[in-house]
């Protein structure tokens, strides 16, 4: 008989609420993840290089591209008139094109494709395109295409009550203005498709994007193909952080449309400048704000006027600009609210999703107005935000109604406010921070907290849906499907979490599969924070369905009540009786049980009316603070972050040590885009920030000295999600706005606070000191 004590390997289970690794953080650390570029290139595989636009606004006279085709190691060159379908790779209103037709809109539009034996043959063949332009009007910046009325869409116009009266009626009064700068998402792995013909004129594409059915579906329209001509398949992204859900279509379609025309694989890949001069950015915005409040700092009236650069075409700046109004109040109550929005076209590469999705902007321009109405009420900035936060639940409608009119019925921001304001001692390091201004001439610090309230959902309804497929094969090992996609944030692993909670298995039973539209069809973007609510919820239901019928099927054969038959870690109780789980599987294939099954899930309660920017756009809201403590040499405008307290709630956690990891990494992105991330275009339209050496993003460098990071013990979520979480993508990176105010304070405590600094963003070295020498000038003139 075999000793009893012998040791067997035995996973422990782990379900939901368990901080698991990330399923390929090994693989990330030791450089073996695979990527769309890793792949093996299969035989003849062909490189393609795009030829691009030099200038911003204007007709193609000619084109001539004899020398391209006659450079060596060329196998075809495809121009407009050779694309069998639709000449069109846009998301919604089919003006983004895959090749310039007549006229070039921005520097870098795609002209045409060159398909070589290898990258360095089709970007020499590329250079030697002669083309002829004749310029026309063009605009590069907001006020340009002001000046032109140039517009992608209606201005809109959000409001409730009569702010403009509220306003004048009001005992005080603040105006101002300010800008906020783009961001290039600068992904690690860039943009980047494979794509292999099949029989038929079919084709499968590897692609990097978070929206695998988009891009199949705009290849099919290249094509002239129906859907199920093309499958798409993602299995990691080396980030995308929404460069990857519209940017990644126009790369695709080009390589699908060589693969399409030479029956050899193609591979497009533009390299890192490449890339950056032709993907959109996140919008750059101009913000004017005129504000009335009451002794005490309350807001009494607002009118809000949001302009936008919005590029060369639509793109998703719609619903862009709409969630920017949506979040123009953040976690306050706005008794009299006016929100216009302008969406600008200009002649520049046109700007697209980007973490937060237009959010960040609406939240960094009311937290800005809470700035400036403490600074003109001379009180503490954390006082007057607390005093406009939206009523606790049971208040009554009185202080919970949006500007769009949906009830704030979970809103927990004052009592997480009061939580950090506790553990971070705002009062005590306020108090220091005079003192340390008031003994040094030189360098200044600012504390800043502000909150953020995030509404979670497509705003755009009908993509709140998404589907799973599960396999539960006759071993008891798990096969796992949905329409998510993975690109660093976790969503593989928390969605396996959910499988293997439902089925009590432990973690290593669930596989995790590419996302491929073959498998899962007419999937949504992952995106809008919803990845984790959605398909883990399709999950849910696929293993609903499965787990129905292997009880009937129990409760059957062995002859006990449904309610006897029990899913454990231990295996199926069946009764007095417990099978292990692979056990009961093979069971239930002998008695020819289907072990596979579809779910879907689509997500309740929403509903929202654009005509009149009225409804409940999100499901529920996201909430968190931070407190972030800054210092500033008013000599050379250097900036550092000494500390950062944030406190997040994330509901019940899915995966606590994932969470905190995307709590963290999205402050500093944040952080990277209101201090140092600039983008730079000249008169002319080009980028000149596109490079690592002239674009900067944070490091390790810029990281606070002290960061304490945490999720909200006591959150839930009072909407039945998936486990009662919370979504985590988005709504972290608003906690840098807390940086951005303090460098403000620590601009305007150079003169004691007497006047608002003419601070923009970027912060960067050269706009703060800009604006210590502006608040001191206007200082001595007051």
């Amino acid at each position: 008989m075999a000793d009893s004590g012998a040791s067997l390997k035995v996973t422990p289970f782990q379900g939901v609420h368990a901080s698991v690794a990330h399923d390929s953080a090994l693989r990330h650390v030791t450089g073996t993840a695979i990527y769309v570029d890793d792949l093996p290139e299969p035989a003849g595989m062909l490189h393609v290089h795009l030829g691009m636009s030099t200038r911003a606004h204007a007709r193609i006279a000619a084109m001539d591209l004899s020398a391209v085709r006659a450079s060596p190691g060329v196998v075809l060159v495809l121009t407009a008139d050779d694309i069998p379908g639709e000449n069109d790779v846009s998301p919604v209103i089919h003006d983004d094109r895959l090749f310039a037709q007549g006229e070039v809109y921005c520097v870098g539009q795609s002209l045409f494709a060159v398909a070589a034996t290898s990258i360095a043959a089709a970007r020499a063949a590329a250079a030697k395109a002669v083309v002829e332009y004749e310029d026309l009007p063009a605009a590069i910046t907001i006020d340009e295409a002001q000046a032109l009325d140039l517009k992608i869409e209606a201005s809109q116009r959000m409001a409730r009550g009569d702010a403009e009266a509220a306003i004048a009626a009001s005992p005080n009064r603040v105006r101002g203005r300010f800008a906020i700068g783009g961001q290039d998402h600068f992904y690690l792995e860039g943009q980047a498709s494979l794509a292999t013909p099949r029989e038929e004129g079919d084709v499968h594409v590897w692609c990097s994007t978070q929206h695998p059915t988009e891009v199949q579906h705009l290849i099919a329209r290249v094509l002239g193909r129906p859907d199920h001509a093309v499958t798409v398949e993602v299995r990691r992204m080396g980030g995308g952080f929404g460069g990857k859900e519209t940017q990644a279509s126009l790369f695709a379609a080009a390589a699908a449309l060589v693969a399409f025309k030479t029956g050899r694989p193609a591979k497009c890949r533009p390299d890192r400048d490449e890339d950056m001069v032709m993907t959109g950015k996140r919008h750059d915005f101009e913000v004017a704000y005129d504000v009335g409040f009451d002794d005490e700092g309350r807001l009494e009236g607002i009118r809000l006027e949001l302009s936008s650069r919005c590029g060369a075409t639509t793109d998703l700046s719609p619903a862009i600009n709409d969630r920017a109004m949506f979040h123009a109040d953040n976690a306050y109550y706005l008794p009299a609210v006016e929100i216009v929005s302008h969406r600008y076209r200009t002649h520049t590469v046109s700007n697209t999703a980007f973490r937060g999705f237009g959010g960040p902007q609406g939240m960094a321009a009311i937290e800005r107005v809470m700035d400036a109405v403490a600074q003109a009420a001379g009180l503490d900035p954390l006082e007057v935000r607390q005093r406009n936060l939206y009523g606790a639940h049971g208040e009554g409608a009185s202080r919970n109604l949006t500007p769009y009119y949906q009830v704030v019925e979970d809103n927990v921001a004052p009592a997480l406010i009061e939580d950090l304001a506790r553990s971070c001692d705002y009062q005590a390091r306020q108090q220091a921070v005079d003192a340390f201004n008031a003994a040094n001439p030189i360098l200044k610090k600012g504390l800043a907290l502000t909150p953020v309230k995030f509404g979670v959902s497509f705003t755009t309804t009908h993509l709140n849906q998404a589907g799973a497929l599960i396999h539960i094969y006759a071993d008891g090992s798990i096969m796992l499907n949905h329409g998510g996609t993975e690109m660093g944030q976790g969503l593989y692993i928390k969605v396996a979490q959910v499988a293997a909670e439902a089925f009590q298995v432990p973690l290593d039973r669930v596989k995790i599969t590419s996302t491929t539209t073959d498998k899962v069809p007419n999937t949504s973007a992952t995106a809008a924070s919803s990845g984790a609510d959605l398909n883990g919820m399709a999950v849910l239901d696929a293993a609903g369905k499965l787990k129905g019928r292997l009880v009937a099927f129990a409760a059957q054969k062995w002859g006990v009540d449904p309610s006897q038959v029990a899913f454990t870690p231990e295996g199926v109780r069946i009764g007095g009786e417990m099978l292990s789980f692979p056990d009961f599987c093979r069971q239930a294939y002998l008695a020819r049980i289907s072990l596979s099954a579809t779910g879907f899930y689509a997500t309740p309660k929403i509903a929202y009316d654009r005509k009149t920017h009225r409804g409940r756009p999100f499901y529920y809201f996201a909430y968190g603070a931070a407190c972030s403590e800054v210092v500033i040499d008013t000599l050379t405008g250097e900036t550092k972050v000494l500390r950062a307290d944030i406190l997040h709630d994330v509901g019940r956690s899915l995966n606590p040590a994932i969470d905190l990891g995307q709590v963290e990494g999205g402050f500093i992105q944040g952080m990277g885009w209101l201090t140092t991330e600039e983008l730079v275009y000249d008169a002319k339209g080009v980028l000149k920030t596109h490079a690592p050496s002239t674009y900067k993003i944070p490091t390790a460098s810029d990281r606070p000295r002290v960061l304490n990071v945490a999720l909200w013990e006591p959150g839930r979520n009072a909407e039945p999600t998936v486990h009662r979480s919370k979504a985590v993508g988005e709504p972290p990176l608003m906690l840098a706005i807390s940086v951005f105010s303090a460098i403000t304070r620590a601009v305007a405590s150079v003169a004691d606070h007497k006047v608002m600094p003419n601070l923009d963003a970027p912060a960067t070295p050269e706009a703060v000191l800009m604006a210590v020498e502006d608040v001191r000038r206007r200082a001595a003139d007051a």
